[in-house]
């Protein structure tokens, strides 16, 4: 890992550009649970992929993360608040925009779940829980987070994850049962199942080096995008407060370095190197507008 390397290359003051436009993470939604063939047919060329355990190019990275998408959004669907997912979106499609792949079909999402987590999915597909948003308390720590999920995509961290042999079992887990998403009484029984089996790609796959990477390179990317980078130190500092027997950590806690962990990482690594971008955006009226606070 070459961090401190990234970290100095990503500070340097590169142009803003306008952010891509992407498609509707609801339509997708949509479409994927009115037609279960489709689902299928996903679920299919993602295990197909999955266990030819072979370089994935970026249509297969797609084809990889809606399914997985498809599958966390029919466990926990999005939560019924379009004002809310547009400002997510507005706000992470932004902060992907400083990144070297603007253009990607990045998808950005709140789901109902009270768990405390977020979730990034090959090919764009970001997504943040209910739990995890109501802990938020403004703008920048918001860009923080979606910053650190931008960062798995953009470093292929659960492509590689999902392709290892234990991450390639947690995979086929996580999606069984596509199909069954017709009722809430079947979304409820598998809900659960499927955000374990989703997380158990990162668990058993991811390094703790890609949890460190992408704190460190989705606060420079908070930077470029204009937010005070140091929120995301703010958001582990919540995060560690928060007793670890609490149901709604277990799965983040099982999946990442302590915060603790990640917070001297950041120190060693970051230190004061940003802080001539700590004065950058904290808070905007947006924020209050969408989340009620």
């Amino acid at each position: 890992m070459h961090i401190r390397t990234t970290l100095a290359a990503l500070a340097l003051a590169l142009p803003l550009v306008q952010p891509a436009q992407a498609s509707s993470l609801s339509d997708f939604l949509g479409k994927a649970m009115e037609n279960p063939d489709l689902v299928n047919s996903v679920v299919g060329a993602v295990q197909n992929t999955i266990d030819a355990n072979r370089t994935i190019g970026p249509k297969e990275e797609k084809t990889l993360g809606d399914g997985m998408a498809a599958n966390l959004l029919g466990a926990a669907p999005l939560v019924n608040n379009a004002g809310l997912q547009s400002y997510v979106n507005q706000v992470g499609r932004w902060v992907a925009s400083q990144s070297e792949a603007p253009n990607l079909d990045w998808r950005f999402g709140v789901i109902d779940s009270p768990n405390v987590n977020s979730f990034a999915t090959p090919g764009g597909v970001v997504l943040i829980t209910r739990g995890l948003m109501d802990r938020l308390r403004n703008e920048s720590e918001l860009a923080g987070v979606l910053g650190h999920e931008i960062t798995h995509v953009l470093r292929h961290h659960v492509t590689r994850a999902a392709q290892s042999g234990k991450g390639r079992e947690a995979v086929a887990n996580a999606l069984q049962g596509v199909a069954q998403y017709k009722t809430d009484d079947a979304r409820r029984q598998l809900g659960a199942n499927v955000l374990s089996g989703v997380s158990e790609v990162y668990v058993r796959g991811l390094d703790k080096d890609d949890e460190f990477e992408a704190d460190v390179t989705g606060m420079v990317l908070a930077a470029r995008a204009g937010y005070n980078p140091y929120a995301l130190v703010s958001v582990l500092q919540t995060l560690g407060e928060i007793n670890p027997s609490d149901s709604s950590v277990q799965l983040m806690f099982s999946t990442h370095p302590s915060p603790q962990a990640r917070l001297d990482y950041i120190d060693r690594t970051v230190g004061s190197r940003l802080e001539k971008y700590a004065a950058g955006i904290e808070n905007t009226p947006r924020f209050g507008a969408a989340t009620g606070r």
